[in-house]
């Protein structure tokens, strides 16, 4: 399967993830912000980032464009819970492959990373 670097700072949302992508049988690796996904990104070769927005350090925006002009090839899922951050995504359209709204339930994250690692 795919080995998914998730980058979110709510430790519970991140964690519950992490658990639902590895009963996919996806490899996860976590960051509590941006800049430690950035340097995670360095560490090894992901399939997917799968991002918050909102974070501290470094938002999940300037991490996507860092991780897109770095890492071409990756493929990059956003989230958010703030409609006004969703829309500071729009300038990412080629780089992403969609913003998942925040709340969301264990099968729509699921779906979502499916149709993500599919594009």
């Amino acid at each position: 399967m795919a080995k998914i670097l998730i980058t979110e700072d709510e430790d519970s949302l991140r964690s519950f993830v992490a658990r639902a992508l590895r009963l996919d049988g996806h490899e996860t690796s976590e960051a509590a912000d941006g800049a430690e996904g950035l340097e995670k990104l360095k560490d090894g070769s992901f399939d997917l980032l799968l991002s918050d927005i909102r974070m501290p350090v470094m938002d999940g925006i300037e991490l996507a464009h860092e991780a897109s002009c770095a890492y071409p090839e990756l493929k990059i899922l956003l989230m958010t819970g703030y409609a006004e951050q969703r829309e500071r995504a729009d300038d990412l359209a080629t780089k992403i492959i969609d913003v998942v709204s925040k709340p969301f339930a264990l099968p729509d994250i699921r779906k979502a990373v499916a149709r993500a690692l599919a594009a």
